[in-house]
């Protein structure tokens, strides 16, 4: 169904879909109306509640919530995969990058292209390391910070964006000495940050249940998607400019977030659990989404939101990437592996389980650089610092 506008710019029109085990419900919802910001589309959402009335000029929303089916078996050794020699491995050490004096957990990173830098999220300690890929060392750090846990950085103000969890604030630095750029209050828990370029615009997870919408031109905050809990994944389908997420507290108790208007409604399947990570399979129009209990991966249909395959995964992700040049699915560990999946089909069988070290869990793959890079907390195995991994062949 295509409640598209023509006065409104293709870029301007967003949607949810939530991957959440919930029952399947399907209605039509109008939200209010504000003329700050003009956002409109079809919506498929599982996490979204009444839309706040600063966000959008019409929105019509079908909200379709995705049912959790019979799981696809994937054969496998006890550890998935056997072991394979590490040249034949389809993630190669290229380097490792020292961080220098970081203690505690480290969350997301972003990349500046143009000068090949890299942000982490240094969340244990206060910070975010600036690395210079090229160079492969540390380049700056910004201290002081309150438990930074997302980054992004938008290129066309060159700033950064830093949004802290215990005070609930967005930071900007500017892009190449990193001076203070000015300050963005969210209210509470500011998480990950998805950068839109092609709509100019930021989207930042915060709260018991938010996604703030960000305008880079004026560097304010012009809206809310309101969500019934808070988004601990998400990622922009840059083919529809819909918005996916995933909102793991909502599991326990599926039935209070069932739309009023529910044309169907099925059970939940029991036993799954903490899903986090999540990516966008543009080539086969699938969602992707990582849980932790049982670890597997599930991907679903963006047509419809059924489940259509599942995959056994390491334990404890928290970070997964779509390699499209190579048909691969990247899933980072904190249990001390990275995991290789083939994208094929409806099937995503693992093809590698490559050793790291407990605790790296946090990853980004730069398609643009051909490189995954992992973040290593500081351990008594091994100091914090980047891991450089090489996609072979």
């Amino acid at each position: 169904m295509d409640q598209s506008n023509p006065s409104v710019s293709s870029s301007d029109r967003y949607a949810w879909l939530s991957a959440e085990i919930s029952p399947i419900a399907v209605h039509d919802r109008e939200p209010a109306l504000d003329k700050k910001a003009s956002v409109k589309g079809q919506a498929f959402s599982r996490c979204i509640g009444k839309p706040d009335a600063g966000a959008f000029v019409r929105l019509r929303l079908e909200i379709i919530v995705a049912l959790f089916s019979a799981a696809i078996g994937v054969a496998a050794t006890a550890n998935g995969v056997a072991a394979q020699p590490a040249e034949t491995t389809p993630l190669q050490l290229e380097a490792k990058i020292p961080l220098g004096n970081v203690h505690g957990r480290i969350d997301h990173m972003a990349v500046d292209l143009k000068r090949q830098r890299v942000f982490v999220a240094e969340l244990g300690n206060d910070s975010i390391g600036i690395v210079d890929l090229a160079n492969r060392k540390l380049l700056h750090r910004i201290a002081g910070l309150k438990r930074p846990q997302g980054v992004g950085y938008e290129p066309s103000a060159d700033l950064l964006y830093v949004a802290n969890a215990a005070d609930g604030s967005v930071r900007l630095f500017e892009g190449n000495e990193y001076k203070p750029a000015g300050q963005i209050e969210l209210g509470s828990d500011a998480d990950n940050v998805r950068v839109d370029t092609a709509a100019n615009r930021l989207f930042i997870g915060y709260g018991s249940g938010a996604l703030a919408i960000i305008d880079a031109a004026t560097l304010s905050k012009i809206g809310d998607v309101p969500l019934k809990a808070h988004p601990e994944g998400f990622q922009i389908d840059p083919d529809t400019s819909r918005i996916s997420s995933t909102c793991p507290k909502l599991t326990a108790s599926p039935s209070s977030t069932a739309p009023r208007k529910s044309k169907s409604a099925n059970g939940r399947q029991p036993g799954r659990g903490a899903n986090f990570p999540m990516a966008v399979d543009s080539a086969r129009r699938q969602l992707l989404v990582i849980f932790r209990n049982p670890a597997e991966l599930g991907a679903f249909s963006m047509a419809d939101g059924k489940l259509v395959g599942t995959a056994e995964t390491c334990g404890d992700a928290d970070d997964l990437f779509v390699d499209a040049k190579r048909g691969r699915i990247y899933v980072s560990c904190g249990a001390g592996f990275l995991d290789v999946l083939e994208a094929k089909g409806m099937a995503n069988p693992r093809i590698a389980h490559i050793p790291t070290t407990s605790g790296a869990r946090t990853s980004l793959f730069v398609p643009e650089l051909d490189r995954l890079l992992l973040a290593v907390r500081t351990s008594t195995a091994e100091p914090a610092a980047i891991w450089v991994f090489r996609p072979a062949p």
